[in-house]
């Protein structure tokens, strides 16, 4: 069984909003990554990880107006096996986006989808910065 265990939210201040949820829900910093076309503070409450992104154009973002987006993004499940997960994404109508990484290096390797609405939905084996990194059966 898949597990929810990411969210990705667009901020307009990364620092700001870090502060927020650290001092509003205690929510501790896990990470920072900058990719170049978009950068992702993590923060975890040991389970889940939440994403503060900050996109600076359509690359990755899937928005024409990536700029000037705030909100939610998408969100990410553990799974167990991302080949078979693929398949039962594609047959029940959700489409490929991209794979963020390389699945042999890369401890936050995620493979992105699109759902019937256009929703990014990502699938991962390792987990997120701050997650449980396996899935659990059951």
């Amino acid at each position: 069984m898949a597990q929810l265990r990411h969210f990705a939210i667009v901020v307009s201040d990364q620092e700001k909003s870090a502060k927020f949820y650290e001092q509003a829900f205690g929510l501790k910093r896990a990470g920072f990554e900058d990719l170049g076309w978009s950068s992702a503070l993590y923060l975890t409450d040991g389970v889940i990880n939440l994403a503060l992104l900050h996109y600076v154009g359509e690359r990755g973002s899937g928005l024409k107006d990536a700029k000037n987006f705030i909100g939610p993004h998408h969100f990410g499940f553990l799974v167990d096996d991302l080949a078979e997960t693929q398949k039962r994404i594609e047959a029940a109508g959700g489409t490929f986006f991209f794979d963020l990484g390389d699945d042999a290096e890369k401890e936050n390797f995620e493979r992105k989808f699109k759902d019937p609405d256009g929703i990014i939905i990502d699938i991962s084996h390792k987990g997120w910065s701050g997650t449980h990194g396996t899935a659990k059966k059951g």
